[in-house]
């Protein structure tokens, strides 16, 4: 697991270094890394945004589907993905923004955790004897945290390592802070005091949870909003919307400050950008959209017919998949006829005997209403 937060952690910490020598309080520097990566990650989002916003144009067609294979799950399926496929429309791309801020927090976490490492710029050994002097393990992810939380009570033990050691870490000690709040601390609602510092570091895990509160209703009213006929999954959605806020609150409380000082940024910015993207994509808008990407799929198709789309791969894995599921349930009766075969052949006849009842007796009658079986 440290190897992991080194990797992603070392492109961070480049960054962050740059931007807290232009702005020397961590805690703004926190901000700004956080605008500049939501800036970086900008053509992701939109790109989402745009396949969410196309999504809701197919709600219709979505729901004639849901209504006409209602006893048929298979089929639903099936048909859905082809109407994915023909949209040139992946579902499953609003997954991605996820994993990217997943990725992003383990970056943050390395940040906040080593900023001897990222910030200071000190060599592993240096903190290695910083360590040793410290009592604390050098796998220990905490262990720069400690150094500095060492060092601010007694900074005469670290003497052997150069003043320069000593002022610079604790001159970013200082400023290492929001309101005069260490970030480097760990929350806790049960502090030896409340004192101010100790206030502000239990606000901000639940400033964290209000920030993700926010961000889940605004995507609640969105979706009523554009489709006010979808099921929005009842009682399961309601409490997921509820979830996720508690799990950033326990989450907070679990990592230094800087990191729930980071997630609440990090949750207002998502909505300042969901929100304007939204505003953005007009449903007249997005239908001009959808035609220019429906045509340029056709084109790219056409010129490159040996790629395929994700969801012209998942029609055939499916399509495989029946195939082995059907040749294993198969079954050659005596005259070499498939118990496949002999079913299809049975429900045509059984259809067959219904449409000239229906014809005899001037009812009406369709083939999908036997198609759904």
């Amino acid at each position: 697991m440290n190897a992991l937060y080194d990797i992603i952690g070392i492109p961070f910490g480049y960054l962050m270094k740059i931007i807290n020598s232009l702005f020397p309080n961590y805690a703004v520097s926190i901000i700004i890394f956080t605008i500049v990566t939501k800036l970086i990650l900008f053509p992701v989002n939109y790109k989402t945004q745009k396949n969410s916003a196309r999504m809701q144009l197919l709600n219709p067609k979505l729901e004639k589907l849901r209504k006409s294979y209602a006893n048929n799950p298979q089929k639903l399926q099936e048909e859905q993905q082809k109407l994915y496929a023909e949209e040139g429309i992946n579902p499953m791309a609003s997954c991605l923004p996820a994993f990217i801020q997943m990725f992003l927090l383990f970056g943050v976490l390395d940040v906040v955790y080593k900023p001897l490492t990222h910030i200071l710029d000190f060599s592993k050994s240096v903190i290695s004897d910083a360590c040793a002097i410290a009592g604390v393990r050098t796998n220990d992810l905490r262990c720069e945290l400690r150094i500095m939380s060492a060092l601010d009570k007694e900074s005469s033990k670290f003497a052997e390592l150069g003043s320069n050691f000593v002022d610079q870490v604790s001159d970013f000690s200082k400023r290492f802070t929001v309101f005069g709040a260490n970030l480097g601390k760990v929350p806790t609602l049960h502090p030896e005091s409340w004192t101010k510092e100790a206030v502000i570091l239990a606000m901000i895990p639940f400033c964290a949870g209000i920030a993700q509160l926010l961000v889940s209703f605004y995507t609640q009213i969105h979706q009523k909003k554009v489709n006010p006929n979808a099921q929005m999954g009842g009682g399961c959605m309601t409490a997921m919307m509820y979830i996720f806020p508690l799990i950033s609150v326990w989450f907070a409380f679990e990592v230094p400050a800087g990191v729930g000082f980071y997630w609440i940024w990090s949750s207002l910015f998502s909505f300042l950008i969901t929100f304007a993207l939204n505003q953005y994509f007009s449903i007249e808008r997005i239908t001009k959209i959808n035609e220019a990407e429906k045509e340029k799929a056709r084109i790219y198709a056409e010129k490159h017919p040996e790629k395929k789309t994700f969801m012209q791969r998942m029609l055939e894995q499916q399509a495989l998949l029946e195939q082995q599921q059907n040749g294993g349930q198969r079954r050659s009766d005596k005259n070499g006829v498939s118990r496949s075969e002999m079913n299809k052949y049975n429900r045509e006849k059984i259809n067959e005997a219904r449409r000239r009842m229906a014809e005899k007796y001037g009812d009406d009658y369709s083939d999908d209403d036997n198609n759904e079986d």
